[in-house]
């Protein structure tokens, strides 16, 4: 799987602590093997964010992602749930 980060993705990562950077990154390996995995929590978002996807990386903090063609995800965004607004 590919996957491709938003500039706005880019800048929210940059500014998160050490600490959850690393988690994100065990859950972006997690991601890359099974994007459904339990671990994730994987769910589809509602609304005008119907085509839009987010996965936990722990109980504060998520991904917010959409799927693109030939297995490539678009990461849109990362923090905490103000991402679903």
């Amino acid at each position: 799987m590919t996957i491709r980060t938003s500039p706005r993705f880019e800048r929210n990562y940059r500014k998160l602590s050490s600490r959850i950077k690393e988690q994100a990154k065990k859950k972006e390996r997690i991601f890359r093997k099974d994007a459904f995995d339990t671990r994730l929590k994987t769910h589809k978002l509602l609304g005008y964010k119907q085509d839009t996807w987010a996965f936990s990386i722990n109980y504060s903090y998520r991904i917010k992602f959409t799927f693109l063609r030939n297995k490539e995800v678009l990461f849109l965004d990362i923090g905490s749930h103000d991402i679903y607004k």
